[in-house]
């Protein structure tokens, strides 16, 4: 046919002839052939469709297709797996009638790859079958006799998931209705495919030898053994009856086959199964072939009843089963007393081998279809049956196993009824049952209690009411007597094996259980095994699969023994609650016998295991009878101060008279720990009285007597364990004895902790324990005992709580708060749907109160207080779960709201207290969102929230200190005097009521917000505000104390910030809120917005909307000048200008009487200042007329202008107008350029001097917040001019008058010198340790600035009072020497301003000071070996204090260790006038001459002063000394350093 090896031309489509012939013969028989020239075996592994060559067929076959067609033949898995997936999706994909075109080739795929080695593959290949038929639907049916066979192997697939893919695939095609006829439509390929897997299949034939390893040939071939076996099964089950005869011919064709029924004994456990599966299958639908085949089927089945393999089991006892029931004749085929019983016995003994849950239950329905040949002798069979089954149950599997001893007690059990039911009236056999099975069965277990957990007790109960019913039904006499001996017997038996148990002085403790369970069964049998019990009389066999009905309800008919056995067992369900007659007496007589004897060995030898025993005896047989028998003969002895009704109960009633005489001692002994047992016994007593009334009676007199607290507490603790006690109990529990002793109880407990600190662990736990149980255990809802002393309970508990802060810590880690916490808690927890009372509201407060307030006012141990916190949380969530409008109604909110806003609003709370309350809150908040009221957080908050009133009263109570900075740095201005002293030294550590009352609202919106509650009323947006004020108060300080730095840090960490709240809520509202505040009240409001828009968190654009109008800003107040001026920074030109325009016209007219008013003057002259600041006016000329009206205001109202006069007798407002006017004429300097005439020339000077002498005059006034700031305004203006004269030029000079340069040095310049050089030396005098942020320090600034300017000639002719020290070595001038000595003390001075300014001045003198020792030198040298000479001395003397202050700052540094000073402290300070004082040394080493140096250097060397200078600059030098510089500097030079660059010391730098 064309060379094996030619190569095919690329796209030649056309088939070859072969490919024809096939099409012709698909044509003529109407199915599609598999392949042709080989077969249809899967040993052919060839891959070439005959068909393909046909033009027709071929061009229906998509290329995609014929492409994963292809990949489907290779060998590869991950190919194969691939190529499967993609074919279902295209199935999925594409269109009906291209799917179509693959079906002739598919039938051939799939049985090939349906039985791949791959589990993989063969699910995919199930998947996508599926897909298939989806698409292809019914065209399907032709194909469908090829592919039946290997589909029913596939739903039969050993791997799961492949095998439900292949029934999901068979359900897609048939619904369950139309599945029999598809299979039978089919039966006979099916048939074939199968059979000739099992019979002529190997491994070498399903897989290649050449190619696939031998232990995958194997595991093929077994799989697909295993799944024609079940297969089959299969199609026996799914197949209608009629169809069956059919297929005889086959089956009787494969059972011929040897090789068949050698697959029962085959080594792998899968095929067995599927073996025996078949077999059952064979026997339920073909039952004829099987009986003709049972010398076969017989031995195959039962000579294999001893596999123990837990895959062929249960398939295995289903065979046996149904080979019993289908051959009769099957034991002629075996040797049952040779082969088939001995097997079983050894299983039996053995357990069952593990596999006692699926052997066991087929024990009866295996014994009930024995022949009676087989069983003879009866005796011995079921003897030695019996006796197996016995001995399995000790064996240790079973015995650990609950489950497997279960089957084997129920198995027993099932067995024993059988066979006595079989056998009645044959005495031998019934005592055989009863003496040496039953009784020994029982003995065994009573001595192992892990068999009693196997229901033994309750399959006795039943087998006895099974016989006791029966007896009473029967109308057979014999039959009857009969049942009545056995049951005789049994007793006797019974009662001999209990009395042998109990009658030890040292009774087994296991064995005294067993005895008394199994009295309490027979007393009371549970009726748990009635729904779980088997109808052993009827044997069901169903298949596993669920398709059809059939299939499942396939059943054994009964035979008479199994229906009368089902008549038997319905009997006992319907009297086994009932104690029958045949039982009570025999029941009653044992437990009286055991009884008497245990209460012998207690009297007589105090046996607590038969105490035990009793209690438990009692329980359960609770009668007069019982009780009088264990009295006996003692007399009645009770104490004759009994109540009448006692003494009547005492003799009418055994029971109560018991429990005097003996159960009441037992009770009070000390020894004895455990007395649950006991109380047990006091239960059954009661039990035995008429009524309730009688129990209160006797229960009342026993609490007032002397029954103790533990026993008092059992006895409600066993109340609460069970409904039919508690009925017994509950009007003495109600009661007011019980009640009122209770409440003492509670007064005791309280009080005696209290008073002293006795180990309330060992002494008081079980009291509080009944206090506990009695508030937190709850019956429908209502409370154990009595409400109203619940109530008064509570109310002893909150006493004692509210009395614990006046303990000390030690007093209340011994004290009862611990307890009262537990109590408390268990009260609160299980309080569910119970009311809160007001007592209980009242104590819930007082917890949140404790964990509210910081542990050393409360004085409470960190574990108190985390018990207290899960005691109050407990209490909240149990108010926020209630329904309704309740919660809202709670006093405890109410009162909680009330004293959170008097604890933040009474400035009592430092940060680690306002932490705490702040944590708490949080706590109780989040606990109210759980509320089902979800306004009820909105409410409460609303409770908190302070009044408008309430706000402006801790607004003004804020201490006044932070106007310092905007009154200096010019943001605000004031006129008149509003300022509070300091923070006052006890409250050093308190924080004032408005930041607290802010940070707590702050914390509570942060929660709601969180949770999206929404607030009204604006309050978010009020609260923002609020925090925003105490925000910019601690901002706007000079030097804040520590703890509120420690707020703000706290605010931080908890998440309090600006930020997160807007970030959080809708604060559309804020920003307008803010500012009418700004225009109504000023000060910090105007701040808020100036920091809003600087910090961008608004733009000027959105306050730009809310000031629209300028002329809405005027006529003045205080709130619209300082709106206005916190903007000025961030408003344009234009709108400055239009302030402008509005404020100088009223500067023209004003009176004198409105010139220094808010609306007048002051007030516009303030916002022309804040404008001219900005440097946003350039108007020359506008200066000017500015500069005229104060000239004129000058000539008009001259004792407006504060010269050289008291200002203690001065009012606030002419001193902020002449602060403005001093500010205005600073700016004016410095800003404008235009040139002045001499008359302004002579006004600016000349007042500034004369302002200059009021601020030398009133320096003692400086404390004045206005006249500290009169004082700065005055010195800055000196400032300027002498920086405008310092820094004049050629150029420059041209331009002023004649002569101003000369009036300036000779009069202005010594006249600011001499006025400020001695103020200098007063104000540093007065006030050593002021800081220099303080704000009474701020006029030091402008003033050193102002000194720096200082010309030499002027610091020389200086007159300050003499200051000479005694012994100081010195050849200086008396005047210089006392220079030096005033100034150079002040470089230790703590202000830096100061520092500097000294440095100046000194640094002047410096040259002039050599040539004083230079004059002097001769009387130096002669009479030392090394002449020394010392720099001036006041230097020296300065820099040996100096040297030891930096000494204790540095002296534990390493040298070259870098140490960074923190800027501005104190030790900042010393370092700097170290380093300034060595700075003028050297340069007044650099004006000696070199004689003199030697004799300086060599004084230095001496003292170590240079040694020590290099010590500390190693410690100081920063690690990089390069100066910060832009990068296009540093681009374009070599890099600065401080090295190479001088310093510049300016003071406001």
């Amino acid at each position: 046919m064309g060379g094996k090896n030619k190569q095919r031309t690329k796209g030649n489509l056309r088939p070859s002839n072969s490919g024809r012939a096939a099409e012709l013969l698909a044509k003529e028989q109407g199915t599609v052939p598999g392949f042709i020239g080989f077969g249809t075996s899967q040993n052919d592994l060839g891959y070439v469709p005959a068909i393909q060559g046909a033009e027709e067929i071929d061009s229906l076959v998509d290329s995609d297709f014929r492409m994963v067609l292809r990949k489907l033949s290779k060998k590869d898995v991950t190919t194969k797996l691939k190529a499967m997936q993609e074919f279902g999706t295209m199935c999925t994909e594409r269109d009906t009638e291209v799917v179509k075109g693959v079906l002739p080739y598919w039938p051939r795929i799939f049985c090939k790859i349906s039985l791949d080695h791959d589990r993989r593959v063969r699910e995919a290949t199930q998947q996508a079958f599926e897909k298939l038929i989806l698409k292809v639907k019914k065209h399907l049916a032709p194909y469908l006799k090829s592919l039946m066979g290997y589909w029913l192997m596939a739903q039969c697939d050993t791997y799961t998931p492949a095998a439900s893919a292949a029934k999901d695939a068979f359900e897609a095609a048939f619904p369950p209705s139309k599945q029999p006829e598809a299979i039978a439509f089919c039966k006979d390929e099916i048939t074939s495919v199968l059979q000739d897997h099992l019979i002529k299949e190997t491994p070498d034939t399903l897989s290649d030898p050449q190619t696939v390893p031998e232990e995958e040939r194997e595991a093929k071939f077994h799989r697909v053994v295993t799944c024609s076996l079940l297969a089959l099964k299969k199609l026996l089950c799914l197949l209608p009856d009629n169809e069956l005869d059919s297929l005889e011919e086959k089956f009787k064709s494969l059972l011929s086959q040897n090789k068949f029924w050698k697959y029962g004994k085959h080594s792998i456990p899968q095929i067995r199964s599927a073996y025996f599966e078949l077999v059952s299958a064979l026997c339920q639908r073909i039952p004829q072939l099987m009986k003709d085949e049972a010398s076969k089927v017989s031995p195959s089945v039962l000579l294999s009843i001893d596999d123990s393999d837990p895959i062929v089991c249960p398939a295995l006892w289903e065979a046996v089963l149904y080979t019993l029931t289908t051959i009769e004749d099957c034991w002629l085929h075996v040797n049952a007393k040779k082969s088939v019983f001995p097997k079983l016995s050894a299983v039996v003994r053995e357990g069952g081998r593990g596999l006692a849950t699926i052997i066991y239950p087929y024990l009866l329905p295996f014994i009930s279809k024995l022949p009676q040949s087989i069983t003879d002798p009866k005796l011995d069979f079921f003897k030695n049956f019996l006796t197996s089954v016995v001995v399995g149950l000790s064996t240790e599997r079973i015995k650990t196993s609950f489950s497997e001893c279960s089957a084997v007690i129920s198995a027993f059990f099932e067995c024993l009824r059988f066979i006595m039911q079989q056998n009645l009236g044959e005495e031998e056999i019934e005592e055989m049952l009863i003496s040496d099975q039953l009784i020994p069965f029982i003995d065994a277990v009573l001595k192992d209690p892990r068999l009693q957990d196997g229901q033994l007790f309750n399959h006795l109960a039943e087998t006895l009411s099974s016989w006791e019913a029966k007896a009473d039904v029967e109308k057979d006499d014999k039959i009857a007597h009969s049942l009545d001996k056995v049951l005789l017997n049994f007793w006797e038996r019974l009662s001999e094996i209990c009395v042998e148990k109990i009658n030890e002085p040292e009774a087994d403790v296991k064995s005294v259980s067993g005895v008394s369970n199994l009295l309490q069964v027979l007393q009371k049998p549970k009726s748990s095994l009635k729904s779980n019990k088997k109808k052993v009389g009827k044997v069901r066999f169903a298949d596993e699969l669920p398709e059809s009905n059939k299939e499942n309800e396939k059943c054994v008919s009964e035979n008479s023994e199994g229906s009368e056995l089902m008549t038997e067992l319905s009997l006992s369900h319907n009297c086994s609650d009932l104690v029958s007659p045949l039982r009570k007496k025999p029941l009653e007589d044992l437990v009286c016998k055991l009884a008497a004897m245990s209460i012998n060995y207690v009297n007589e030898q105090k046996s607590e295991q038969h105490l035990k025993f009793l209690s438990t005896l009692l329980s359960s047989f609770s009668s007069t009878q019982v009780f009088k028998m264990l009295l006996g003969d003692e007399k009645q002895s009770i104490v004759k101060a009994k109540p009448l009704e006692i003494a009547r109960l005492v003799e009418k009633n055994p029971a109560v008279q018991f429990l005097y005489q003996k159960l009441i001692g037992w009770l009070n002994e000390d020894q004895r720990k455990d007395a649950g047992f006991l109380v047990d016994i006091l239960y059954s007593a009661l039990c035995c009285c008429d009524n309730n009334m009688e129990r209160k009676y006797v229960l009342d007199d026993l609490i007032e007597g002397n029954l103790k607290w533990n026993s008092i507490l059992q006895v409600i603790e066993k109340a609460c364990s069970s409904s039919d006690k508690h009925a017994l109990v509950t009007p003495w529990l109600k009661g007011d004895i019980l009640g009122e002793k209770l409440v003492t109880l509670a007064d005791h407990l309280c009080h005696k902790d209290l008073e002293s600190t006795v180990s309330s662990d060992s002494y008081f736990s079980e009291r509080w324990a009944l206090l506990s149980l009695v508030l937190s255990q709850h019956v429908k809802n209502d409370y154990l005992i009595g409400e109203v002393y619940v109530e008064r309970i509570i109310v002893k508990l909150h006493e004692t709580l509210s009395k614990v802060k006046e303990l000390s810590e030690a007093e209340n880690n011994d004290s009862s708060v611990s307890f009262i916490c537990d109590v408390a808690y268990n009260y609160f927890s299980s309080a569910k749907g119970c009311l809160l009372m007001p007592s209980s509201e009242d104590l819930l407060l007082t917890l949140f109160q404790l964990c509210a307030q910081n542990k050393e006012k409360t004085h409470l141990p960190d574990f108190l207080v985390c018990k207290l916190k899960n005691t109050w949380l407990s209490g909240v969530n149990l108010l926020t779960h209630q329904t309704g409008s309740t919660c809202r109604q709670s006093t405890f909110l109410c009162l909680s709201a009330l004293w959170l806003k008097n604890q933040v609003q009474s400035s009592s709370l430092d940060i680690k207290s306002l932490q705490v309350l702040l944590c708490a809150v949080d706590d109780l908040l989040n606990m109210l969102l759980e509320s089902e009221d979800t306004n009820l957080l909105g409410v409460y908050i609303e409770s908190v929230m302070p009044s408008n009133s309430e706000w402006e009263k801790m607004r003004q109570s804020l201490p006044m200190q932070w106007l310092h900075r905007p009154l200096l740095e010019g943001r605000l201005s004031l006129n008149y005097e509003c300022f509070k002293t300091d923070f006052k030294e006890q409250d050093a550590k308190k924080l004032p009521s408005h930041l607290c009352t802010s940070a707590l609202l702050s914390k509570m919106i942060l929660v709601a917000l969180k949770k999206e509650i929404v607030l009204e009323n604006n309050e978010l947006e009020k609260i923002i505000a609020e925090l925003l004020y105490s925000l910019q108060w601690y901002e706007e300080l000079d030097n804040p104390p520590i703890f509120l730095t420690g707020f703000c840090e706290m605010l931080q960490k908890m998440n309090i910030t600006y930020d997160n709240l807007c970030g959080l809520g809708n604060t559309s509202g804020l920003l307008q809120l803010l500012f009418n505040r700004s225009m109504e009240n000023g000060t910090l409001w105007s701040l808020i917005i100036a920091k809003l828009i600087l910090s961008r968190s608004v733009s000027s654009d959105e306050v730009k909307r809310h000031y629209r109008r300028k002329e809405g800003f005027f006529p003045l107040t205080e709130g619209n000048m300082h709106t206005i001026q916190s903007l000025c920074p961030f408003l344009s030109k234009e709108d400055k200008k239009e302030f402008i325009a509005q404020c100088i016209p009223p500067l023209l007219a004003w009176t004198k009487e409105d010139l220094c008013s808010t609306n007048g003057g002051f007030g516009h002259l303030a916002i022309f200042n804040s404008c001219l600041q900005t440097r946003s006016i350039d108007d020359g000329e506008l200066l000017h007329g500015i500069l005229k009206i104060l000239i004129s205001w000058k000539k008009d109202h001259e004792d407006v202008f504060l010269f050289s006069c008291n200002l203690s007798e001065v009012s606030p407002e002419i001193l902020g107008v002449n602060i403005e006017i001093i500010r205005f004429l600073s700016l004016f300097l410095k800003y404008c350029s235009s040139p002045l005439a001499e008359s302004e020339w002579d006004f600016i000077m000349c007042s500034m001097l004369a302002w200059l002498e009021t601020t030398r005059e009133n320096h003692t006034l400086y404390s004045v917040p206005l006249v500290q700031l009169f004082a700065c305004v005055s010195c800055d203006l000196a400032c300027e001019l002498s920086a405008f004269f310092d820094s004049t030029t050629l150029d420059t000079i041209g331009n002023l008058p004649v002569n101003l340069i000369s009036e300036w040095k000779e009069f202005f310049s010594q006249g600011i010198h001499n006025l400020l050089l001695p103020l200098l030396v007063t104000v540093t005098g007065e006030s050593k340790d002021t800081s220099e942020t303080s704000f009474q320090n701020a006029v030091l600034k402008p003033m050193c600035e102002t000194l720096t300017y200082i010309p030499k000639d002027q610091l020389l002719s200086q007159k300050l009072p003499s200051k000479l020290v005694a012994g100081q070595k010195t050849n200086l001038p008396e005047y210089l020497q006392t220079l030096l000595n005033t100034l150079a003390p002040l470089l230790l001075y703590r202000a830096r301003p100061v520092q500097i300014a000294v440095y100046h001045m000194l640094y002047k003198l410096m040259p002039e000071l050599p040539q004083y020792d230079q004059d002097n030198l001769k009387s130096y040298g002669d009479e030392e070996e090394e002449p020394a000479l010392s720099p001036p001395a006041a230097l020296m003397s300065l820099l040996s204090t100096q040297e030891d202050l930096l000494e204790n700052v540095l002296g534990c540094i390493p040298v070259g260790q870098i140490v960074t000073i923190k800027p501005l402290s104190e030790d900042f300070c010393y370092v700097l006038g170290y380093l300034l004082t060595w700075k003028l040394i050297l340069t007044f080493f650099k004006a000696a001459s070199s004689q003199l140096r030697a004799l300086y250097s060599m004084y230095l060397r001496k003292t170590k002063s240079l040694n020590k200078l290099l010590y500390h600059l190693f410690r100081l030098m920063p690690e990089n000394p390069t100066y910060a510089e832009t990068a296009i500097e540093l681009s374009n030079k070599e890099p600065k350093t401080f090295f190479t660059e001088e310093l510049q010391l300016s003071i406001r730098g």
